[in-house]
């Protein structure tokens, strides 16, 4: 395969490398609204992330390593925020399975419950 990249043109950042980063922040961050935006944030950067990992495997020299960095740790970040939200939700449901949805409405109902 003939590659007709100019050699000493400037490197550009990866596409979605800096919305990669974001998104996996902020799926850590989200874990406390019970989950579901870390999950939905945490899904999206993975998928964005896996695609910017291809680009620049079939094109390295075009891409600047920084934000090849930045890609990387935005994907560490989405999965730990996936993994903590996953853990969220699954703590949710779980509380809602035992101490009903009411107690949510009502948090002296939940004090009570745990003080017994």
């Amino acid at each position: 395969m003939e590659n007709n990249y100019d050699y000493y043109s400037p490197k550009i950042d990866l596409p979605n490398a800096t919305v990669v980063l974001v998104l996996g922040i902020v799926s850590i961050v989200g874990c406390c609204c019970w989950g579901l935006v870390g999950i939905i944030c945490g899904i999206i950067a993975l998928v964005m992330a896996k695609s910017a990992t291809a680009q620049y495997v079939s094109e390295p020299e075009k891409y600047t390593e920084g934000s090849y960095k930045n890609m990387n740790a935005g994907k560490t970040c989405a999965w730990i925020g996936l993994i903590l939200s996953i853990v969220s939700l699954i703590t949710s449901i779980v509380f809602w399975i035992i101490y009903g949805f009411s107690a949510f409405s009502d948090p002296s109902t939940i004090e009570r419950l745990l003080n017994r």
